[in-house]
């Protein structure tokens, strides 16, 4: 039997094992240390997905190793495998809001598609590179190359789990990260993420309208789909008046936007959609939402009024960098992406986490000179990650032969 028909052959089997990993809530918490003093750096969740992975690995009867909580590999040995192939990606997610259909965690599927948190990022593919490997062996077939499915555990917010496969384990000589779309991706945009933040004073509601409180988003590579602010003033007939305004202007934008009294305060709160910070157009941020409202009122401290106003003069609902001076593009790559993830302002700090798609023709260099043009007198940058983009040309072999073997096994001849 062939190894397309022993992929055909372990499809169900495939889709259950997805299934159990998905069920598994491993986006990253603090570390853990068990009682005979394992530590599982990432927190349970993700050390429970890094265990059923090597665990099926191991059941099919390939080598596995863990790095010490850090990384997993699974091993298919080759002939005369002097060079190894690497399959890479992560086991870890992106945090769940509350406002899934069927539950992140519950996996189902409907028309041909399974629905949960991981399916196609990342679990689905290494779970598919898996299968695959089993499929060729036992197909009989015997790689020229040694293949290592290597699962990281921190990629969603870091580098730290891949930096320790590198520096306690053998890098393969070349290979593929199956983290994106069919056929070929042969560049990633850079990745920036970093933290604007202004110091406020801090200010009671006997002098006015104040914030108590505002928070939204999960994560900073994540649109966010809830923002909330807690307000409050001594003079409570100003609830009625924000809560007619919250109202009107529901109707007139037509966002999902809501005011409640809750004890001596008024919350107000946005719902947006959530969507990957990497395509913040198939989502609706709901900071934005949220910080177009603040604009309209006059609050007590001037501060935290330049933070609003800072924040609608220059980013907004902007995709792109356009007012934020980093409206950046190229041919190879397009767009430059702005997604703010989070949003916190409290009695003493107002800080967004904010994450940025460089072009693959420009560096962080070149964004962060744009945003601190138009910075406020009172704000300031925190840098929190820089990624360099990647690009290899299309003409590339390596790229050639991927496209080549999509190609002929997909039938599709049009796609680039």
């Amino acid at each position: 039997m062939g190894y397309i028909e022993n992929l055909e052959k372990l499809n169900s089997e495939m889709i259950e094992e997805l299934a159990n990993s998905v069920r598994i809530n491993s986006a990253m918490s603090d570390a853990v240390r068990t009682p005979d003093g394992e530590v599982y750096p990432f927190g349970k969740g993700v050390q429970d997905a890094l265990v059923h992975f090597l665990e099926l690995g191991k059941r099919m009867g390939f080598e596995v190793h863990n790095y010490d909580n850090y990384a997993g590999e699974i091993v298919f040995p080759g002939d005369p495998g002097d060079e190894t192939f690497g399959i890479i990606g992560h086991l870890d997610v992106v945090p769940a809001a509350d406002d899934w259909m069927y539950g992140p965690f519950n996996p189902v599927i409907e028309d041909g598609y399974m629905y949960g948190r991981g399916t196609s990022d990342d679990k689905g593919p290494v779970m598919a590179g898996l299968f695959a490997i089993k499929a060729i062996r036992d197909a009989g077939i015997t790689p020229k190359k040694n293949i290592k499915i290597i699962v990281g555990l921190d990629e969603e917010h870091g580098t730290e789990s891949v930096e320790h496969y590198r520096d306690v384990a053998s890098l393969p000589d070349f290979g593929i990260t199956p983290d994106a779309n069919f056929p070929v991706i042969n560049g990633e945009k850079g990745i920036l993420s970093f933290d604007i933040a202004q110091k406020l004073k801090k200010h009671t509601p006997k002098e006015g309208l104040v914030i108590s409180k505002l928070q939204g988003g999960l994560a900073a590579n994540a649109v966010p789909a809830q923002a909330r602010a807690v307000l409050a003033s001594e003079d409570r007939t100003k609830y009625d008046e924000i809560s007619e305004r919250v109202k009107r202007y529901a109707e007139e934008s037509g966002y999902d936007i809501s005011a409640k009294k809750t004890g001596t305060s008024l919350a107000v709160e946005a719902h947006g959609l959530a969507a990957h910070g990497s395509i913040p157009e198939k989502g609706l941020n709901a900071v934005s939402i949220l910080m177009e409202f603040l604009g309209k009122l006059k609050f007590a401290g001037d501060d935290v009024t330049e933070f609003i106003d800072f924040y609608n003069d220059h980013i907004g609902f902007d995709l792109n960098g356009e007012r934020l001076g980093c409206k950046l593009a190229d041919d190879k790559s397009g767009k430059l992406i702005v997604n703010v993830g989070t949003m916190e302002i409290n009695d003493e700090v107002a800080t967004m986490e904010i994450n940025i798609r460089i072009p693959v023709t420009f560096d962080s260099t070149e964004v962060y000179a744009g945003i601190e043009s138009v910075l406020g007198a009172n704000q300031g940058i925190v840098k929190v990650m820089d990624e360099k983009s990647i690009y290899i040309d299309p003409e590339d072999d390596f790229v050639k032969t991927l496209m080549a073997a999509y190609k002929e096994y997909s039938g599709d001849k049009d796609s680039e």
